[in-house]
């Protein structure tokens, strides 16, 4: 009959050993977001946005000039805006709140599509804000003490996604990957 091999000496003093599967990698079924996709994302969030502002904005302009004359606005014009500011500050709400929870804005809720880590890890909100949209936001403001130079950020950042990564400037800042959800 044959022998089993020998066991190796039993040493008290080593560190534990045990057998482990790899896990496997996660990003093999990360699937990567179209770039039509992002673009009706960004379409569809400045329109979401859009339209309250641009009511707000407008019936403002309405009141502003109607005050210079001595007319009292009425209630109903006072409600719009109400109405329009509610609208407004619920949005941002609920973009921070989905952003937190899902990597989510309106847009890519509605689309199918998500903010994630390069490994495919959930991306914090702090990451999404303080990496993600405010250093661009910055820079855009800074250059557009130069009229138009502000713009030219924001045009490179958006054709970076023809990269072979589809990557925009503000995600390889905060080192960051849109996915379908």
């Amino acid at each position: 009959m044959p022998q089993p091999p020998p066991l190796p000496p039993v040493n008290p003093y080593a560190a534990p050993a045990a057998r482990v599967s790899d896990i496997s990698d996660s990003t093999a079924e990360i699937t990567l977001a179209d770039r039509g996709t992002r673009l009706g994302a960004v379409i569809l969030d400045g329109l979401v946005f859009g339209i309250p502002v641009g009511i707000f904005v407008g019936v403002s302009i309405v009141i502003a000039a109607n005050t210079r004359t001595g007319a009292s606005m009425s209630a109903m014009v006072m409600g719009i805006v109400a109405i329009a500011l509610i609208a407004i500050v619920g949005l941002i709400v609920l973009n921070f709140v989905w952003l937190y929870r899902y990597g989510q804005t309106i847009a890519k809720r509605w689309l199918g599509i998500k903010i994630v880590r390069t490994d495919g890890s959930r991306c914090g909100l702090a990451r999404i804000i303080f990496l993600r949209i405010l250093p661009l936001s910055i820079a855009a403001a800074i250059l557009n003490l130069i009229p138009g130079l502000g713009y030219l950020v924001r045009l490179v950042d958006a054709l970076f996604i023809f990269r072979d990564d589809y990557r925009c400037v503000h995600d390889h800042i905060a080192d960051t990957i849109v996915v379908k959800a």
